[in-house]
């Protein structure tokens, strides 16, 4: 499962998020393979993760849990964010995504951010995704509901995003310590070749320019620089 993390702000939106995969699964860095828009690419469906258009909207999308990889008759889940990056701000990012028909892709999670708002976007295979805007202050996603600390791994790093500043949620997102379950930073080979394989920082500043980090590899061994001129 990957993780994502906001922080909520009236100065403006800030987020950290790690990458699980099949380390087999071929990817891109991030650049603009898109017309406006930058993101990491994933060279098997050739959609993406997380990516950010040039007006400052974030869209990611996660596995909900027990749907890793394809899956037949399903459309790429990674198709999502660039749908979403049509729009030129969070809110009408939610509102396209849930005017989809979610039986056509696998359960999902979503979060879309702009500077001044961010959405929890779920897709449970029928009818159509539900968009939930997110609250001020610090929120965790990852294969389940927000903030859900019946998820051992939401438990355990929460409250630490919560107390950390931004500047410090580099060296958070590349802990790998406790238990399998509660690990936020996987090593990929003591899990049969499923772990974290790429990290993101992005701050979405009410005034200025986003800045856009990316770390190419598990961030306890990739440095963060910036991406598409961030």
């Amino acid at each position: 499962m990957c993780s994502i993390i906001l922080r909520i702000t009236p100065e403006g939106v800030f987020i950290a998020a790690n990458r699980d995969e099949m380390a087999s699964r071929p990817w891109e860095p991030p650049a603009e393979y898109w017309p406006g828009i930058c993101g990491g690419r994933d060279i098997l469906a050739g959609g993406t993760w997380l990516a950010l258009n040039q007006n400052g909207v974030m869209a990611a999308v996660l596995n909900r849990t027990g749907t890793l990889g394809p899956a037949p008759g399903k459309r790429s889940r990674g198709e999502l964010p660039l749908i979403a990056l049509r729009e030129a701000s969070a809110n009408a990012a939610a509102t396209a995504i849930t005017r989809l028909d979610a039986g056509l892709y696998r359960d999902f999670n979503m979060v879309l951010a702009d500077a001044r708002a961010a959405y929890f976007v779920r897709g449970l295979g029928t009818g159509q995704p539900e968009a939930t805007p997110l609250p001020e202050g610090v929120s965790m996603i990852t294969s389940g509901e927000p903030n859900d600390t019946a998820l051992p791994r939401i438990a355990r790093h929460l409250p630490r995003f919560a107390a950390a500043p931004f500047a410090e949620w580099g060296g958070l997102l590349a802990d790998s310590s406790g238990e399998r379950a509660e690990q936020l930073n996987i090593p990929a080979a003591e899990s049969h070749g499923f772990g974290t394989v790429c990290a993101t920082l992005l701050a979405l500043p009410r005034q200025g320019a986003p800045v856009h980090l990316f770390a190419a590899g598990p961030p306890d061994v990739a440095a963060f620089t910036p991406v598409c001129g961030g």
